[in-house]
This record gives structure tokens, C-alpha cells and sequence, in this order.
């Protein structure tokens, strides 16, 4: 588990940084893109829109779209909004479960600081 946390830190470090470069009140891709090119510049492997199907008794159903999965251990969803819903708590939790990831980073990067903007969850 502790590497996992060195690895939240690092990912809400890039974070940090892009919100400082490009501040708040952009459309989420920008962010993410943004986020995307920092974890290239300090070496950090991600998997950018990755779909999981969602299958049931072998037939699927449906997919969901990760916004990024940070070296094969963090799910990391981004956003840009007024306010936190709990719809969105309820979005990473939903891609912690059916990616099997133990831990998932929400970034609100619509924030003044963007350390009010950020929640980490833990299964």
C-alpha cells in the first residue's frame, strides 16, 4: 500500500502542476490531455480512455470509459465542475470495482485550490 500512496502523491503532484499552468474553469479533455503530457514529461505510464465491458452471465450489457489508469494501479477521474456530486464518488467507486484497482483518485480541477478539488478512495 505504500507504494501506491507514493504513487497518489506523484500523480496529485502532475495534477498540481497543471492546475497551475492552466488554472481553473477549462473543459475536462484540456485537463486531461494536460495531465496526460505531464505524466510523459516525468515518466509516469498511463492508459488514457481505456473501456471495461460489463457483462452478465457471459452476454454484455454495456461498457464504462476510465478516464486514465496510472500504471496499472490508479483509476484516475477527471473532472470540471461547480461542486462534487456524489454521482461522481459513486463513478469511481463503479470503475474500482470493475477494474479490480484498489485505489481511485477524483480530480476537480474547477477549483480555486486544487487541493479541495481532489478525493482519493480506497477499496
Amino acid at each position: 500500500m505504500e507504494e501506491l500512496n507514493r504513487l497518489t502523491e506523484k500523480i496529485i503532484g502532475c495534477a498540481i502542476e497543471v492546475h497551475r499552468q492552466l488554472g481553473p474553469g477549462l473543459l475536462e479533455g484540456t485537463y486531461e490531455a494536460a495531465l496526460c503530457a505531464e505524466f510523459e514529461e516525468v515518466g509516469i505510464n498511463y492508459r488514457r480512455q481505456t473501456i471495461y465491458p460489463v457483462l452478465y452471465k457471459g452476454k454484455s450489457i454495456g461498457e464504462y470509459r476510465a478516464d486514465l489508469i496510472v500504471e496499472e494501479a490508479v483509476v484516475v477521474e477527471i473532472k470540471s465542475v461547480e461542486r462534487f456530486d456524489a454521482l461522481f464518488a459513486a463513478q469511481v467507486l463503479t470503475y474500482l470495482k470493475i477494474t479490480g484497482k484498489k485505489v481511485g483518485l477524483l480530480i476537480n480541477f474547477n477549483s480555486r485550490l486544487l487541493k479541495d478539488g481532489i478525493k482519493r478512495f480506497v477499496l
